[in-house]
């Protein structure tokens, strides 16, 4: 968004910060199904039907502030044992990974997915593609990503493509679209297999109209995920199925936080509190 490569709000000035969780101090009326003091994670709801203007940072001014105004509807209840910086993450970071992975790439036990851009939805996807039963590959041009990928259960790491193509990957996912990974992964996807693309690195992809047709291969857009989904997300932390990797930062930092997401120096993902 601050790029432009999502549209940003139409109004300013509008306060960012999607992935959000923290404590209700205050119901609006008629709301019912939480009470003051409940700890809650504000879902991006994205299925069956995309609500963004429901959405912190997205629709709403987000969680750079130390107060924010949710939609009931979007309201999940955490449990006792996930944390709120949890909890923040899995609304975003960790459920969009885990639809990509589950919903559209459907990948079940036995089957061999490769994820491209170990960063934070990245390494998400590859726990997700884990408990799912599938075999897993990562990609991704810095190396220093391939520790957390192997921790996360990735068989093996590539800093390219070619030995992506030699497993024959019934799907690989793209956390980075930037163009090339895209094209590369229909290149390197087994025949009829499925291309998922999530990353929004840039605006426009070119693709090898004679591999895409003549292979057969399924391109599909993922974006988000659905209640349901985040609360099993957050039944997987509860169970120490996943495990995000989470760097807090002090809120005066943000700037900082965000320069270094641009130039690829994270593990994980950054979380701060803008009462700190």
């Amino acid at each position: 968004m601050i790029d432009g490569v999502i549209e940003p709000a139409r109004r300013t000035p509008f306060t960012l910060g999607h992935e959000v969780a923290g404590t209700i101090s205050a119901l609006g009326e008629g709301v019912h199904g939480c009470r003051v003091g409940d700890r809650v994670a504000v879902a991006i709801i994205a299925h069956p039907e995309v609500q963004a203007y429901y959405a912190p940072g997205i629709g709403l001014d987000g969680g750079y502030a130390e107060r924010l105004v949710a939609h009931a509807s979007t309201l999940v209840v955490l449990p006792d044992s996930v944390s709120s910086a949890q909890a923040a993450v899995a609304t975003d970071s960790v459920v969009t990974a885990y639809h990509a992975v589950r919903t559209e790439a459907r990948a079940k036990l036995g089957d061999v997915i490769a994820v491209v851009g170990l960063g934070g939805l990245g390494l998400n996807a590859v726990r997700s593609a884990v408990i799912a039963g599938a075999t897993v590959y990562g990609v991704d041009i810095n190396p220093g990503t391939f520790e957390d990928a192997l921790a996360a259960g990735a068989s093996e790491c590539f800093t390219d493509f070619a030995a992506i193509a030699e497993v024959r990957p019934d799907a690989i996912i793209d956390f980075a679209g930037v163009g090339s990974t895209t094209y590369d992964a229909i290149n390197a996807v087994r025949p009829r297999g499925r291309v998922v693309l999530v990353g929004l690195g840039t605006k426009n992809t070119r693709i090898s109209n004679m591999n895409f047709v003549r292979k057969s291969v399924q391109l599909i857009g993922s974006y988000g995920a659905s209640k349901d989904e985040l609360r099993q997300v957050l039944r997987f932390i509860e169970d120490g199925r996943i495990e995000p990797t989470l760097e807090e930062i002090p809120f005066a930092d943000l700037n900082d936080g965000l320069d270094r997401l641009r130039s690829g120096r994270v593990r994980g993902r950054l979380v701060t509190r803008p009462r700190h």
